[in-house]
């Protein structure tokens, strides 16, 4: 299948239900009060006023008298205060599968040696960005890109966000995805680049660019790559049908990771049953009520203000129409005429302190039970987030008071894992194809580091226990050790230790020491 057609509305009529959906979950991870109110706020204003109630002399004034007051406008939403549990979830979401680089090994040593180049700090980073924004909206394509004028020697891996593009499945499997990107807004007039993945007929990655000139609801007509900056480059580097010349090799260039599964919003949905789950779906409305409730708590302290209520005579006229004010420094007060008794009553000497009382126990414990309930409907226990700490705990304590969150990292881990496998393996083949790299990619295997580490005091009475007891080899315990370590290192320390202990005793036929 070619690029869109002319004309298409955009963004397509199959992502009516779903791009709505990702967009209030965007809103929830930047945290902007003002994106949230426009992604909740209702499209079209109710029409209950009349134009005539809003003008003025006789005309405005039947219209009032028959009509009654104008409502306004019922799609202004009220400003909140907000708490950003949304993006704190998806923060730490990032952090349980990432914040340990993984592991990734090739089975040849001229590919691992190439791996080890192309996994730098920069793909890890790549890793931990995608997981935070797929999260927040189910999930993240990674897409593996070369641009030798830029990033010079070396295909790398980038993010594209899940509301950005329109994917195509089949059996549960991605077989196509059109990106878009605006680059320009000229008043009516949009710009879009889209990109295109898709198997071309023996199987290769297939990447197709187009830039379209539309407005707001339709994608427009195409025109040439040159016409914007952004896409200018790509005019050299693509065919008559705007395919990328270089770089096919098996496979899409595009894996895209699902953050959890099953899709519960859109089981029945043709396109979004194939997608991931966010870690906000269904926690919207508890969301909400902290914003209310943290907002209602921020306002009793406002009310909570200490206030001075003064008698008339003892404020300061500026003249008519300039109002009068009451000086808080000023330290005597000479001819007062007040009344006997309290301002209220009409007595006492006509200053009165006023201060409300502050809420403040149940506002912190409503809002500590609904952030206790929003993390454990999003799969993640309160203690990976700082609350209900206490003393310096083991290993095992600390699995257990975190077992929710281990939980969910597992599961997202059997999505990741696959995932980045295909993404790796695109990317060496990539490497071979353009830059020229004669090696067999042969089989690889990505491994993330255990979630909770013993420390290493805990880790040596453990393996000191395992020796006492004649239960583990000096293999094992060196393994135990450095469990990052490869089977050479293994091997070297091992050597090294049986020969410090002078347990290492020659072969008796001859082949070399015998290995205790």
């Amino acid at each position: 299948m070619p690029l869109p057609a002319n004309g298409q509305p955009w963004p397509p009529a199959l992502l009516a239900e779903i791009g709505p959906k990702l967009t209030q979950w965007s809103a929830w991870l930047s945290g902007d009060v003002e994106k949230l109110n426009a992604a909740y706020a209702v499209q079209t204003a109710p029409t209950i006023d009349r134009p005539a109630q809003y003008r003025g002399g006789i005309q405005g004034a039947a219209a009032r008298a028959f009509y009654g007051k104008p409502v306004g406008d019922l799609t202004r939403t009220r400003r909140q205060l907000h708490v950003p549990v949304a993006a704190d979830i998806c923060q730490a979401s990032a952090d349980l599968l990432f914040a340990e680089p993984p592991t990734f090994k090739a089975e040849q040593s001229a590919a691992q040696e190439r791996l080890n180049l192309l996994t730098d700090d920069g793909l890890h980073t790549t890793l931990a960005e995608a997981a935070e924004i797929g999260a927040a909206l189910g999930g993240v394509y990674l897409r593996t890109s070369w641009d030798p004028a830029t990033v010079p020697g070396r295909p790398f891996l980038t993010r594209v966000d899940a509301d950005a593009a329109w994917p195509e499945f089949r059996w549960g499997n991605l077989i196509a995805v059109t990106f878009w990107w605006i680059v320009a807004r000229n008043g009516q007039q949009v710009l879009r680049h889209l990109e295109r993945h898709e198997l071309d007929g023996v199987g290769n990655g297939l990447v197709l660019h187009g830039l379209y000139s539309g407005d707001e609801q339709n994608l427009g007509r195409p025109v040439p790559l040159t016409e914007h900056p952004a896409t200018a480059p790509l005019a050299t580097e693509v065919d008559a049908d705007g395919a990328l010349t270089a770089g096919r090799t098996p496979g899409l260039c595009v894996v895209y990771v699902p953050n959890q599964r099953p899709q519960r919003r859109w089981r029945n949905h043709p396109l979004g049953a194939n997608l991931g789950r966010s870690d906000l779906d269904g926690v919207e409305p508890l969301m909400e009520r902290l914003d209310a409730t943290w907002t209602s708590w921020m306002r009793d302290i406002d009310l909570g203000r200490a206030r001075l209520v003064v008698a008339q005579s003892m404020l300061e006229n500026h003249g008519p129409g300039q109002g009068a004010s009451f000086d808080l420094d000023q330290e005597l007060f000479t001819g007062l005429n007040t009344p006997p008794g309290s301002i209220a009553s009409g007595g006492g000497a006509g200053i009165e302190a006023v201060q409300f009382e502050i809420r403040v126990e149940q506002h912190s414990k409503t809002c500590s039970e609904l952030v206790e309930q929003i993390l454990r409907s999003a799969g993640y226990s309160t203690q990976t987030f700082g609350e209900g700490g206490g003393s310096v705990a083991t290993a095992t304590e600390v699995d257990s008071r975190n077992q929710r969150s281990f939980t969910t990292r597992d599961r997202k881990i059997r999505l990741w894992r696959p995932a980045a496998h295909a993404a790796l393996s695109k990317l060496l083949s990539v490497d071979a194809e353009i830059f020229g790299g004669a090696y067999d990619t042969g089989r690889l295997d990505v491994v993330f580091p255990d979630s909770v580490q013993e420390s290493p005091q805990q880790l040596a009475q453990t393996v000191q226990l395992l020796d006492a007891a004649d239960a583990v080899s000096t293999r094992t315990k060196v393994q135990m050790a450095h469990p990052e370590w490869d089977p050479k290192q293994v091997d070297d320390e091992v050597n090294l230790v049986l020969a410090e202990t002078g347990r290492a005793v020659p072969d008796p036929i001859g082949l070399g020491e015998q290995v205790a």
